[in-house]
């Protein structure tokens, strides 16, 4: 076993232990490498997380053997990682969750194997306020991200008459989300409600494309347009975060440029990137996800 390393990270001296170990079995990337991403990619990526309660999805030995969700924050946490509070309906008590703000806490948790970073939409003191407003579009094979991104387009070209703008990432898996960004006072009785009728309204325009309907078999060929996404006790993978897919696979902004021209060339490949591809988009583009946690807008009625 590989000895534990001490890490400085923000004034903070950090173990990082068993640094060697292979967590990407078919990429040799290890522990190492997926702290050194996370330390990379933390300039872009701790504005997303900032103020957000945090769900962990840690794969201690590795994306091929099991993982486990955590939601919440380890009793052996270090004193100054903030919590906080939330009520869960299921348990009937609050739940202690992580909020990763600082770039320690961040290779902090790395450390504890946490390769996926899925976050609230709503910030801790605003709980039952989403900032935003999501669609998961996931493909039912044999339809791939290339499918997702034509509704990618009609969600765009539905929204733009509204004076609505959005956004799209990859999820770093199959398929594509799309945000828009609300950042006023909402609930998500209405952003909820908002999303189901865009899914419905879509699925009656294009039967042959969309489902709005959660059943499995429906879904054969067509894209699920996921409305429940926003519910206050659910999470979406936050931008930049890396997926437990074979290789490291990050959820990656996008420009919709770049959408259109992987539909346009029916090639999902285009839309596939790894860590080391999105550090250097970041360097040319800077953070194309910037404006989904600043833009005000308003949801229509």
């Amino acid at each position: 076993m590989t000895p534990d390393e001490v890490l400085r990270v923000g004034g903070r001296r950090l173990k990082l232990s068993n640094p060697d170990k292979v967590l990407y079995p078919a990429a040799g990337f290890t522990k190492r490498d997926v702290v050194g991403y996370y330390r990379a990619i933390a300039p872009v990526l701790l504005p997303h997380l900032k103020g957000r309660p945090l769900t962990m999805k840690r794969y201690p030995n590795g994306v091929d053997q099991e993982f486990f969700y955590q939601k919440e924050a380890p009793q052996h946490r270090p004193e100054w990682i903030r919590t906080v509070p939330v009520w869960s309906r299921s348990n009937k008590r609050d739940v202690n969750f992580l909020i990763v703000d600082t770039l320690s806490a961040l290779v902090w948790i790395a450390n504890l194997a946490d390769l996926e970073l899925h976050t609230s939409l709503s910030r801790a003191g605003s709980l039952a306020r989403p900032t935003m407003l999501v669609f998961d579009l996931d493909p039912g094979p044999p339809a791939t991200i290339v499918e997702c991104c034509r509704v990618g387009v009609l969600l765009r070209d539905m929204f733009a008459p509204l004076g609505l703008e959005c956004f799209p990432k990859t999820s770093g898996s199959k398929g594509l989300q799309v945000y828009v960004p609300l950042n006023t006072v909402v609930g998500y009785d209405s952003t909820k409600a908002f999303a189901l009728a865009t899914a419905r309204r879509l699925e009656e325009a294009h039967p042959d494309l969309v489902v709005s309907n959660m059943r499995k078999e429906l879904r054969t060929g067509k894209v699920l347009v996921d409305w429940s996404q926003n519910d206050d006790m659910k999470t979406t993978i936050c931008v930049y975060s890396l997926r437990a897919r074979e290789q490291p696979t990050v959820s990656t902004p996008l420009r919709w440029s770049e959408v259109e021209r992987a539909m346009n060339a029916d090639d999902p490949t285009q839309l596939v990137f790894q860590w080391d591809a999105v550090l250097k988009r970041v360097e040319r583009h800077g953070d194309l996800f910037e404006p989904v946690r600043r833009l005000k807008q308003k949801l229509p009625r």
